[in-house]
């Protein structure tokens, strides 16, 4: 079997139109284990008229999506402790990130990468390689000037400006909450 388009590898496949007491309605179970992997991933389709090999290949095709996903979170401002946005601002986000996607495409290694036919990079390392870049023309750029330290400082205190540390909202430091009293379910609670 090729998976995404790679290379054929052996899968140990079987599959079975079943009664799937968790939802209380037959369905289609596939069992495939990947040459060299010990332990069997299932798939559970609702669609009982697939064939096993077509589920099997679009159930491939959903690593690409999820690639998708995984680089969203770490690169795009979606991470575990980034603020979570309503339907609307989702969909913005998810807007711009296909059109960062799209302008990276643009970047001149993935243009040789695509034209040699060889597989993208991906969009975090892209990301992490264009700041090594800036960085590094940075400090090129800074130790041309007669008098590097300077000019370090210099920037230095330009760049406190833009990154500035900004307090939070969300914490109750400092505020004034009043006495909290308990309400009378309360009292009647923890006397029983």
């Amino acid at each position: 079997m090729r998976v995404r388009g790679g290379k054929e590898i052996k899968v140990t496949v079987s599959s079975a139109r079943l009664k799937v007491s968790s939802h209380s309605k037959k369905r289609f179970v596939i069992a495939l284990k990947y040459d060299g992997e010990n332990d069997y991933r299932y798939l559970v389709a609702t669609d009982l008229t697939w064939r096993t090999q077509d589920i099997i290949q679009a159930y491939t095709l959903r690593w690409l999506i999820e690639v998708f996903f995984e680089d969203w979170k770490l690169y795009e401002g979606w991470g575990r402790e980034a603020k979570q946005l309503d339907e609307e601002g989702s969909s913005r986000g998810l807007i711009l990130s296909l059109l960062f996607d799209h302008c990276l495409l643009l970047h001149p290694e993935q243009i040789a990468r695509i034209e040699s036919k060889l597989p993208a990079y991906t969009v975090g390392s892209l990301q992490r390689k264009s700041q090594m870049d800036v960085l590094l023309e940075f400090i090129t750029s800074l130790l041309e000037f007669p008098d590097p330290g300077d000019k370090l400082k210099e920037l230095g205190e330009l760049i406190k400006d833009v990154f500035q540390l900004m307090p939070s909202g969300k914490h109750m430091i400092g505020r004034d909450l009043g006495r909290l009293e308990p309400t009378p379910s309360l009292k009647y609670c923890s006397a029983g």
